[in-house]
């Protein structure tokens, strides 16, 4: 039995959505800016797309730029809004300190041109203290920048009480909600943000799609320059094929119910219960209840993650050690360091992230097979102290 669990880093795409992108591929192979009918058919799609994804965010289909997924999204968030800003003199970021790096590293290239930039802390909890952005706010801030959900603990921020805070300012917000879209419930007008990021294939379109949601009336300097299409916010010829992916599953994740939910978080409750009660030294990381009901981020005291990791594998069992764009590298987290972590809890640490093929079985899987791998390699050394 092969059992997936790093559904945070891509989810699997389902028949359906294959199905409609082969059908793209073959019968909507128009230009959507030709004015003749095969080029008429692929628009077709897009509008159907962006109709699909404004449904399922509580937006308006104007509002919506399709993007090659959230790192675009999150630069052309970021880097619009602060070249439409930059002549008013509102030349201030801020940014909490656990924002994925397509977010922190944009800012830093900002900061290398002259803007204040401000990392906000975040409790142990991995969640954001209101006070925190309260006290950072003034009049020359442009924009804040607060995931919805992290990518690495699944903790949920209070993004609307803060977007309320950061409007009594008339500062701009944007959320990345990447890890968020598909699994728990988003409305952007609830939330009362800006700018809202969103990537396909965290909830089973193909890579390679997502979009930005932009409010109406919003000015906002597009990153890609050429033609005039997404409403002169992000040129080149859109791909089709990837959209009408896009637009099955946002269909299919506007239908997910609350039941769904439940089921995956009781079976992410389940694993987690097991692993604490089968291998000692296993704690759980950021908060238990304020975290979208897939994610679990565990540590085991003694044990490289990485080791853990690739042993789980041998045995067939997918998981993590964070977020997979930083896959490769030898930095520890900065998500768990910013929560206070240890550096050996860090270093210890796996991520597992459940979908909506995960089963019963498969949990059952990784409980059996887990304690023994964990003991395994604490006899070896495979740990840090």
């Amino acid at each position: 039995m092969r059992v997936y669990l790093d559904y945070n880093a891509t989810a699997m795409v389902p028949p359906a959505v294959v199905d409609a992108v082969t059908v793209a591929l073959r019968e909507r192979y128009g230009n959507a800016s030709s004015a003749h009918f095969f080029g008429q058919q692929a628009k077709a799609v897009l509008d159907d797309s962006r109709s699909a994804v404004a449904r399922l965010i509580g937006a308006e289909p104007s509002e919506i730029v399709f993007t090659a997924g959230g790192t675009e999204s999150d630069n052309l968030a970021v880097l619009g809004v602060a070249e439409a800003l930059e002549s008013t003199g509102r030349r201030r970021l801020v940014i909490s300190a656990i924002e994925h790096e397509a977010v922190l590293n944009t800012v830093k290239a900002l900061g290398k041109r002259g803007w204040t930039t401000t990392l906000l802390p975040v409790e142990r909890t991995g969640v954001m203290a209101p006070d925190a952005l309260a006290s950072a706010l003034d009049d020359r801030t442009a924009l804040v920048s607060i995931m919805l959900a992290n990518n690495e603990l699944g903790t949920i921020q209070p993004v609307a009480e803060l977007a309320a805070m950061a409007r009594t300012r008339g500062v701009l917000v944007h959320t990345d909600a990447v890890q968020a879209v598909g699994k728990i419930p988003v409305d952007v007008r609830a939330l009362g943000v800006d700018l809202l990021t969103l990537s396909g294939h965290k909830f089973g379109a193909p890579k390679g799609v997502g979009a930005l949601w932009v409010r109406r009336g919003l000015s906002l300097h597009a990153q890609t320059m050429g033609g005039r299409q997404e409403r002169g916010r992000r040129a080149g010829t859109e791909n089709v094929p990837a959209l009408e992916g896009l637009r099955v599953a946002a269909d299919m994740a506007a239908r997910t119910s609350a039941a769904d939910a439940h089921r995956i978080g009781s079976l992410r409750d389940r694993l987690e219960s097991g692993i604490l009660g089968l291998v000692p030294g296993s704690a759980v990381n950021g908060d238990p209840a304020a975290r979208v009901p897939n994610t679990s981020n565990i540590s085991f005291e003694r044990v490289e993650g990485e080791s853990l990791v690739i042993a789980l594998d041998l045995e067939g069992i997918a998981v993590s050690t964070g977020s997979a764009c930083s896959s490769g590298t030898l930095k520890p987290s900065h998500v768990l360091r910013a929560i206070g972590l240890s550096s050996s809890r860090v270093q210890s640490a796996i991520r597992f992230s459940l979908g909506p093929a995960t089963t019963g079985a498969e949990i059952d899987r990784v409980l059996n097979v887990l304690p023994t791998l964990v003991t395994r390699l604490r006899s070896r050394g495979g740990g840090r102290g």
